[in-house]
């Protein structure tokens, strides 16, 4: 009675449950920016500092990526409990930055770890939902990202509604946030029935997913669609902030905004994997980077334009476009990587992928100090633009 039971479960509410836990587990991504002004303000530091604690928790997401990668952490363990302890260690790490008497190199510290075992929630999270969904994998994908979009934007309303009480108060929600999630896996969610456990570490599985050319033009695809977006999103705050300093009468909501432009892509990432039923992946993954690349061309006219209302819906624009694509990459290199190490395939193209988030990141901060920032966003067309190459080559037999 137990086994039909349990399948019962599984099929009916695996997804939304992965999903949710997702979402959770994510909220702790951006807790940091969401109180950068409060960090700022407490320890006197320099606007630039939000650069550095964006790119530290993806250096510490990258360490972790590597290192899961290398040693196939997701193939040759229970997937749903590599998940499980990660959001516990996650949650815990991310609970320093709220520790009496920690500096800034100390909030670094926290957050790099943090980054570190955030490694094992959102790559696996995607191995999980892989391991049940062959079929129509693009539309589960489409929910799992459209959930890291949601948890992304979270801390910031978060921050908006708790603005009467203690910056820590986001620190506490998001760490038991991420509890909840990895509980809600490790309970409900046991290891998938396509799942193909790899019970040997071996070295030589770390990169086989590049042999296959379909595997390369869907990963730089991707690496293309992450130059741009961990750059938008730490970026659209000071977007905003920049543009209630020249209009002031505009009287935004900086907190409250961020999130709306952020957790709209949530919506964008479901619909694109729908649309990925109807058109394909690759089309669809395609339209979207090429919308975005087009917004980052365009951004200086909006930006400087003394229209609220344009500079908003530009950026609620940009917001959706610049997500829509991602889980169609994720679908791309899952149904193109060896069964074998597929779990380490979507570690190891997450792990370079966020390397390239920390490029963007810090390039846009050197340039914003010599250049109008009008202009400074322009440069992240590159990524789509190098993309958009990989994608449009001629298709192969199987077919990218």
């Amino acid at each position: 009675m137990q086994e039909p039971m349990e399948r019962v479960i599984t099929s009916k509410w695996v997804l939304p449950i992965i999903v949710v836990s997702q979402f959770f587990c994510t909220s702790l991504w951006f807790a940091g920016n969401a109180i950068m002004p409060d960090i700022l303000q407490r320890f006197q530091l320099d606007p630039g500092f939000l650069a550095h604690l964006t790119s530290v928790i993806q250096f510490g997401f990258i360490t972790g990526t590597l290192v899961f990668a290398l040693l196939a952490i997701a193939d040759r363990f229970s997937p749903s409990r590599v998940f499980f302890v990660c959001s516990l260690l996650a949650g815990l790490f991310n609970l320093g930055i709220a520790l009496p008497g920690v500096q800034p190199t100390g909030i670094l510290f926290f957050r790099f770890l943090t980054g570190f075992f955030l490694a094992g929630i959102y790559p696996v999270g995607m191995k999980i939902a892989s391991d049940y969904f062959q079929k129509g994998l693009g539309k589960s994908l489409g929910f799992l990202v459209g959930a890291l979009v949601l948890g992304t934007a979270f801390p910031h309303l978060l921050k908006s509604i708790t603005t009467h009480f203690p910056w820590v108060y986001v620190v506490y929600l998001t760490s038991i946030l991420s509890v909840l999630g990895g509980l809600a896996i490790w309970l409900f969610v046991p290891d998938g029935p396509f799942r193909k456990a790899g019970q040997q570490l071996i070295f030589r599985e770390f990169l086989s997913g590049f042999k296959s050319r379909n595997f390369r033009a869907a990963a730089f695809g991707y690496f293309g669609h992450m130059w741009e977006l961990y750059a938008f999103w730490a970026f659209v705050p000071v977007m905003l902030a920049s543009y209630a300093n020249r209009y002031p009468a505009a009287g935004l909501n900086i907190s409250f905004l961020s999130f709306l432009i952020i957790a709209s892509g949530s919506l964008a990432c479901v619909g694109s994997g729908y649309l990925s039923g109807y058109f394909g992946a690759k089309k669809v993954a395609t339209s979207s980077l090429v919308l975005s690349c087009l917004c980052c061309l365009v951004s200086p006219f909006f930006l400087s334009r003394p229209s609220p209302s344009a500079f908003i819906i530009f950026l609620f624009f940009w917001g959706v476009v610049v997500i829509a694509d991602s889980p169609l990459f994720s679908t791309l290199v899952a149904q193109n990587a060896p069964e074998r190490s597929r779990g380490t395939s979507l570690t190891l193209v997450n792990c370079i992928g966020f390397s390239i988030t920390i490029i963007s990141i810090q390039l846009i901060n050197l340039l914003s100090g010599s250049i109008d920032g009008q202009y400074v966003y322009m440069t992240l067309a590159l990524g789509p633009v190098v993309g958009l190459l990989a994608l449009l080559k001629k298709r192969t037999s199987s077919g990218v």
